[in-house]
């Protein structure tokens, strides 16, 4: 009996926390509730067992929204995939420098080049998946779309500013053209403000 009146009483607690949009905390108080030593716990350790949990879901909530207006080509392409073995002269070490997101906040430019079925767009996917991770909006665009949009008018930007972050990280590559005279390049800083890196093919 006593233990199903605790169940009645936390009842009227995780509706109201469901209602307020709490639903990381309301998921964590019934299975802190539930626990056997719950009783072992202080309200600040379960203040912020509830606030972890919270926090967390509504990361993964923003996350999952912003790879979903994303439109990635490789929706499942990332950063902790990329086969550095592959010889396409990728640098690990600038590949994994340009993962932490500082040029994302300098707002500087990303260039990927390379031959043709490199796998530019792969690599330009799984960098766009990873601004998304630091908390940045990102768009999916090819080439011909994003000369589209940047030859809109003010006021056309200006109207479809609502549907379009004004903080969009286009992350886009172009997979035709000619192949370049060298089989392989390197990743290299082409300028003060513009970043270059050679394409890496998906894992197999």
């Amino acid at each position: 009996m006593k233990e199903r009146n605790i169940v009645m009483l936390i009842h009227p607690t995780i509706d109201e926390m469901q209602a307020l949009g709490l639903a990381g905390m309301a998921a964590a108080y019934r299975q802190l509730a539930e626990q056997d030593n719950a009783a072992d716990l202080s309200r600040d350790e379960w203040l912020g067992l509830m606030l972890d949990r919270e926090t967390a879901m509504r990361a993964d909530r923003r996350l999952t929204n912003r790879l979903a207006t994303a439109k990635l080509r490789f929706i499942d392409a990332c950063i902790e995939d990329i086969d550095f073995a592959a010889r396409r002269g990728l640098d690990r070490r600038n590949t994994l420098q340009l993962a932490q997101g500082a040029w994302l906040k300098a707002h500087e430019n990303l260039i990927i080049t390379g031959l043709t079925g490199t796998g530019k767009t792969w690599l330009a996917c799984a960098l766009g998946r990873q601004a998304a991770r630091l908390d940045h909006s990102v768009l999916y665009l090819r080439m011909p779309r994003l000369f589209e949009v940047v030859a809109w008018p003010v006021s056309t930007v200006a109207s479809r500013a609502s549907s379009i972050s004004s903080r969009v990280s286009s992350c886009s590559s172009s997979t035709t053209g000619a192949p370049t005279p060298s089989t392989t390049s390197s990743a290299s800083i082409s300028s003060k403000s513009s970043k270059s890196a050679t394409g890496a093919n998906p894992p197999s």
